[in-house]
């Protein structure tokens, strides 16, 4: 008997942190995810973050240190918008909480491309994005040589 297997999508994320109240505040007031549960046992700590009830991302109080762009493992972490006016909505925000930008505004994903958004840091530095699959025509991009999410 064959057994047909479906394509495998994203379930959900995992991130260590640093500060767990600091991240929870973070990704609450920034990106508009509820806790859907929560660990708060001295020295393992976690939350389960998402929207509308869905589980998106975990949190795990366990680093030590912040994010580190040349150790193995996540690279960016990418949330897709609905539409241009959203990102530039999720920009002011951020903004407004001071959160630290990789580039000014939004860009390009490559020279020419149709997609692109914007690319920012966590408290801990992990590099995030929310980005649109289109609608970005025009707009610049950093990096001629690589993808714009690529070296950042």
């Amino acid at each position: 008997m064959t057994i047909a297997i479906s394509a495998l999508r994203t379930g959900h994320v995992g991130l260590n942190v640093t500060d767990m109240d600091r991240s929870l505040v973070f990704y609450r007031d920034a990106l508009d995810f509820a806790v859907l549960g929560e660990g708060k046992e001295e020295g393992r700590r976690f939350a389960f973050l998402g929207q509308d009830g869905e589980l998106v991302l975990t949190l795990w109080q366990q680093a030590d240190g912040p994010y580190a762009p040349t150790a193995s493992g996540l690279h960016h972490l990418a949330f897709a918008a609905g539409a241009l006016d959203e990102v530039r909505a999720y920009e002011e925000r951020l903004r407004g909480l001071g959160v630290d930008f990789a580039y000014e505004g939004v860009v390009a994903h490559r020279e020419g491309a149709a997609s692109g958004g914007i690319f920012f840091h966590d408290p801990d530095g992990t590099r995030l994005e929310i980005f649109v699959p289109d609608g970005v025509e025009g707009a610049p991009a950093p990096t001629e040589s690589a993808p714009t999410c690529g070296f950042f």
